[in-house]
């Protein structure tokens, strides 16, 4: 079969790939369907990511058929369409016993340390799949995207009289805005990219294009006071840093994009304002439950977020031109095999192919 294969920074070839094994004991042989290309992607692209090995299989962001399953699988069965939670945790460890699966310290994230999902069929855990009735394949891809944006919000607990701004206007900060105005109405979303700050716009979100003074901006925003919840999505250290400063007395920080190296913060002003400052990583499984009731019943949907489609096929000549203007790419999706269960969007209103814009 073929996988693509990010065999060094900057070089991703599409090669033949050892056919998948028979699944075991409690496994599942899936076809791949969908896979989300995304930031950690790009950076694995680039040769930024902070844990990736070379070579991989890149795709973490799947949704995937099951054609056969294993020895006491119970909850799946062959022709069932489902996401996949890409997080392998030991399940052993005193952050899995408490609960944190996403903080688990031997933790593996397919298509980071271990293969993903570029690449036409694979066997996983039944564990990592949560089935999909009714889902569409894109509906179903966007899951992992959703997830993190829900578990970033949980860690910041905003509540109905929060000020929230997310710094990043990418898919985690639109997932992220998403989750947050669930619980309050007072969110704004700012980016330094004028093309997402208008789609985030044209996604319903309050948004805020930063061009100089981000502080006086958001000041003036704000009536003259700091928001309460800060979230940064954007993986950037100066807006890392710079996020400290734009946090209101008594508020909360989260940081949800990672970066390489260390952060540096100014003391007396955080300790004067006694700052929460929580990092978010990943997701855990309920909340991936909790987003899949959401898509489930309407509440919540980012299927407009989808404007590139590519092809497994395609994907080596593809991902490098996505990778050098990302700006311009809210989410990508690699189609693999039978493009069946089209979205409404999909058939309506066809995202560009194969085209970085």
């Amino acid at each position: 079969m073929q996988a693509a294969v990010l065999t060094a920074p900057g070089r991703i070839d599409l090669v033949e790939h050892p056919e998948a094994r028979a699944p075991g004991h409690g496994e599942a042989l899936v076809a791949v369907r969908r896979v989300g290309i995304c930031g950690t992607d790009y950076h694995a692209f680039s040769g930024t990511q902070n844990f990736i090995s070379y070579p991989c299989v890149l795709g973490h962001e799947l949704a995937v058929e099951v054609l056969e399953v294993g020895p006491g699988v119970a909850g799946v069965a062959a022709g069932d369409l489902c996401a996949v939670l890409p997080y392998v945790s030991c399940g052993t460890c005193a952050a899995c016993r408490r609960g944190r699966t996403n903080a688990c310290v031997r933790i593996e994230v397919l298509g980071v340390t271990r293969p993903g999902g570029l690449r036409e069929r694979m066997v996983l855990p039944v564990s990592l799949l949560f089935a999909g009735a009714g889902l569409t394949l894109d509906q179903l891809v966007l899951v992992e995207t959703l997830g993190i944006g829900w578990h970033a919000v949980d860690r910041g607990r905003p509540g109905a009289r929060d000020d929230v701004l997310i710094l990043g206007a990418g898919p985690i900060g639109l997932a992220v805005a998403e989750a947050a105005r669930r619980s309050t109405e007072r969110v704004l979303v700012a980016d330094v990219s004028p093309t997402r700050v208008a789609f985030a716009a044209t996604a319903g979100h309050d948004s805020l294009a930063v061009d100089g003074d981000l502080t006086a901006a958001v000041l003036d925003r704000y009536g003259g006071e700091l928001p309460s919840l800060v979230v940064d999505a954007s993986g950037n250290r100066a807006s890392m840093e710079g996020a400290f400063g734009l946090v209101g007395p008594g508020g909360r920080l989260v940081l949800v994009g990672h970066t390489t190296g260390p952060l540096t913060f100014h003391n007396p002003g955080f300790h004067a304002r006694e700052l929460d400052v929580r990092a978010s990583r990943n997701a855990t499984p309920d909340d991936w439950a909790h987003v899949i009731a959401a898509v489930r019943d309407g509440s919540l949907n980012a299927l407009g977020w989808v404007n590139h489609r590519i092809t497994l096929a395609t994907v080596a000549d593809d991902l490098p031109r996505l990778a050098a203007s990302p700006g311009d790419v809210v989410k990508a999706v690699v189609e693999v095999g039978p493009a069946e269960q089209k979205s409404p969007a999909e058939q309506g209103k066809p995202a560009v192919q194969g085209d970085a814009a």
